[in-house]
């Protein structure tokens, strides 16, 4: 009998949001919501610390503590900030895009 190993979707998104350019792409996609919900933003940066930490990437303090302020902000506010900044961005005719910083 063929046993098939599953993954599940959580361990498989984990390990695809390692990549820095996905990872960007996740975010971005996030962003480019017409009508976002605040918790997916919260949910994506979420899944990115997650990744990152189980990763080559170091997380400093710093960017911790840093998440955990804007986790923090975004759940009192709904992520309106972010979002009226987005649609106002867009309607001046730009778009906000997200990228992984190039390595020297």
């Amino acid at each position: 009998m063929l046993k098939i190993k599953s993954v599940s979707y959580h361990e498989d998104l984990i390990q695809f949001l390692k990549d820095s350019e996905h990872a960007a792409g996740y975010i971005e996609a996030i962003l480019e919501e017409e009508d976002p919900e605040p918790e997916l933003l919260r949910n994506a940066l979420r899944k990115v610390i997650e990744a990152w930490a189980k990763s080559d990437h170091r997380l400093s303090e710093s960017t911790k503590q840093l998440h955990e302020k804007l986790d923090r902000i975004l759940t009192e506010t709904n992520a309106t900030e972010i979002y009226t900044f987005i649609e106002l961005i867009n309607s001046l005719g730009f778009q906000v895009t997200i990228s992984a910083k190039e390595t020297e």
